[in-house]
């Protein structure tokens, strides 16, 4: 088992509910600022380029970039591990534009990384009707409540174009948090999660890799605290036979974990609204999706875009992370292996 860190792990990541002020996370764009990026995306989209390849240089935002960098570091990577740009407005864009404005925004942060086994690096969080019931899904492709947990990457941003009919709020908790008070209330239980732990993939197999891997839910390297949790998925895994059942112990882990994450001292809700981007550091939080009742006209229906972020400034990560994200080396990690010919920015989802 690896070294754990301190007791209690200090800093601006290791917040509870109460600790934020309303809306501190939340950043308005300008008048300005907004006219930048529908330019920039009018402009990007309607030349012949696989939004897939893009870069910064593709999207010049001259007054916006500056600030962007700023909130990515001291909020996000440095910070309270989120915030919320606010201000656009989907309507006043086609679907693509409203693509190569996300995307051109998000290769500001960070290189694009791919999300699933097709290589798609701008996903679609929409309800296909599928089913949490089904080994082979993705949460994000049902209407059901997600749970907390966290994606395969260091950033993963998240963009609405049409909220739910009702429910579909985004949930956020500090995993640094939820550390501390496990080592307050069960030290025991809490230095279990950082034991490795089997986590299904769900069939986002590359050749050679097993249907599974195997990351401690918290970890700690070179003086950082980093969390790796989805629940189904671990409990999943256990369907291949050279897994073995989770121990009491773990179970008696988790369960503590997720007890914790549901207490409101610990979470915070918000609403996602149209032209929302939410940005989200996984390795100190977890977040989730409550279940939500959507339209029933087709064109009205929940649909987020989501990118999987890997900024050159993220914190350095334990050899163990390269089994999920491939390589540790900031700037070129996460994701789902799929060999760079072969990523995609679909326009809609599959």
């Amino acid at each position: 088992m690896q070294a754990p860190p301190p007791a209690v792990i200090e800093g601006p990541a290791a917040w509870r509910s109460a600790d934020l002020a309303p809306g501190e996370w939340r950043h308005v764009l300008s008048g300005a600022e907004i006219a930048e990026i529908e330019r920039a995306a009018r402009a990007l989209a309607a030349r012949d380029l696989d939004l897939a390849d893009v870069t910064a240089g593709d999207f010049p935002l001259p007054t916006l970039a500056p600030r962007l960098a700023a909130l990515l570091a001291a909020e996000v990577l440095g910070g309270r591990g989120f915030a919320v740009i606010s201000g656009l407005d989907p309507s006043a864009l086609s679907r693509r534009e409203n693509a190569a404005a996300f995307l051109g925004v998000g290769a500001h942060m960070g290189a694009l990384r791919p999300q699933n086994a097709a290589g798609h690096v701008l996903g679609h969080v929409k309800d296909l009707g599928r089913s949490a019931a089904d080994p082979t899904a993705r949460l994000y492709q049902t209407h059901e409540r997600q749970t907390y947990h966290t994606d395969s990457c260091d950033v993963v941003g998240l963009m609405c174009l049409r909220p739910a009919r009702a429910g579909g709020r985004s949930s956020l908790v500090s995993s640094v948090a939820l550390h501390n008070e496990m080592r307050r209330l069960r030290p025991d239980l809490a230095l279990t999660l950082f034991e490795p732990i089997e986590t299904d993939r769900r069939g986002e197999v590359a050749p050679g890799q097993a249907p599974w891997f195997n990351i401690p839910v918290f970890t700690w390297h070179a003086g950082r605290f980093a969390g790796m949790y989805q629940r189904q998925y671990i409990e999943s895994a256990r369907r291949f036979a050279e897994v073995p059942p989770l121990t009491a112990a773990q179970i008696e882990a988790l369960d503590l974990l997720d007890a914790l994450a549901e207490d409101p001292t610990f979470h915070l809700e918000l609403e996602f609204l149209p032209g929302d981007i939410q940005l989200v550091n996984n390795h100190v939080l977890f977040h989730d999706r409550t279940a939500f009742e959507d339209w029933p006209e087709p064109e009205r229906r929940r649909h987020l875009l989501r990118l999987w972020l890997a900024p050159p400034g993220a914190q350095a990560l334990p050899p163990v992370f390269a089994e999920r994200f491939d390589s540790v080396t900031p700037g070129a990690r996460g994701g789902v292996s799929v060999p760079r010919a072969e990523w995609q920015a679909p326009l809609d989802a599959a």
